[in-house]
């Protein structure tokens, strides 16, 4: 426990959209547990706009990986302006460093210890890992969230994670008193990509139902981009088959941003387990969410009604229209806007 009234601590996580956002908790309850302090996170270029507009931090600090660099950007530019960011990290005489992935990195160790601050806090290790404070592994099945939030247990912070936050740019107010579902076809993993032909089903069904309309979401590019794959051939075989007329607004999104912007003006969410499905969470949106091949009990959405559905084949493509259309009834109920369990299987 640190005796320090406002410790300086930087909170460093490296990974995807979806771990980031689910280390807000910790930064919420760091806040609360120390409102004057300074507090920093380090994050790369492509999960910094999940801590866009973040109130809990003082700083955030942002590198580019070599890999996502711009075209106008060399490599050796960015190798440069990340040096003389760690250069004034070193200056800081920083407290604490958490090391927020909840598993061992060597790496991240050495970086943290280079920035020189009194104490370096992580997950594992062994004797003589660079840790000053090593987290033993968890005895139980925990989800992400809950992971990271032991980080808080070294600051005497007791009780659950509050609520993932994410805050969306300004955007035009929705006024539709309809209905508006988002529903994001895209998914990294094979095993999370539901056919098609099958959210054309639902969401006619679902405008007879509801008189409900849509945001069509989608991850920008042509499936055969060996560097950024994306959904445009699918989205457009999916708009065809809706026909002319029907109401659903179509955005690829480009950025996250522009994909936050987008699910802040929907009331619900229909999307496969994926960092859009932590984006929607982080919004507060109640969700039906497909899952593949990944874990429920560490991925599922946190702190928001929603509705699980994942097949023992593992494969979102063994689930079928009626189940979906009955998961989102159950949700979109009076009695439905409850946060389910992890049990919540079809």
């Amino acid at each position: 426990m640190t005796s320090l009234p406002t410790p300086r601590i930087l909170v460093i996580r490296r990974d995807n959209i979806g771990d980031l956002v689910c280390t807000t908790p910790l930064l919420r309850a760091l806040r609360q547990r120390f409102p004057n302090a300074w507090l920093g996170a380090l994050v790369n270029s492509y999960n910094a706009p999940v801590l866009n507009g973040n109130l809990d931090l003082s700083e955030v600090f942002v590198y580019t990986k070599g890999k996502h660099r711009g075209r106008n950007e060399s490599l050796f530019g960015v190798f440069w302006r990340r040096l003389r960011m760690m250069q004034k990290l070193r200056q800081m005489r920083i407290d604490d460093i958490l090391l927020a992935t909840p598993v061992f990195q060597p790496r991240m160790v050495r970086l943290a210890r280079w920035l020189k601050p009194k104490r370096v806090i992580g997950f594992g290790g062994q004797a003589n890992s660079g840790l000053d404070i090593a987290l033993p592994p968890s005895t139980t099945s925990l989800h992400e969230v809950e992971e990271v939030f032991r980080l808080a247990q070294v600051y005497s912070i007791d009780g659950n994670a509050p609520p993932m936050r994410v805050y969306a740019p300004n955007c035009p107010v929705n006024n539709d008193r309809n209905l508006r579902i988002a529903i994001h076809i895209s998914a990294r993993k094979p095993s999370q990509r539901w056919p098609i032909d099958r959210y054309v089903v639902l969401m006619r069904s679902l405008r007879t139902q509801y008189d409900a309309s849509f945001v069509l979401l989608w991850s920008p590019g042509s499936a055969d981009n060996p560097l950024h794959p994306g959904d445009d051939e699918k989205a457009n075989d999916l708009l065809r088959q809706l026909g002319e007329g029907f109401p659903v607004t179509a955005t690829a999104t480009d950025t996250l941003p522009q994909l936050m912007a987008a699910l802040s003006t929907c009331k619900m969410v229909i999307c496969s387990d994926g960092g859009a499905m932590h984006l929607a969470a982080g919004l507060g949106l109640p969700i039906v969410c497909l899952f593949g091949d990944s874990s429920p009990t560490r991925w599922r959405p946190w702190g928001v009604p929603y509705r699980l559905l994942q097949k023992e084949s593992r494969d979102v493509a063994d689930i079928t229209v009626e189940e979906v259309a009955m998961a989102f009834n159950e949700l979109a109920a009076p009695d439905g806007i409850q946060e389910s369990s992890a049990s919540d299987l079809a």
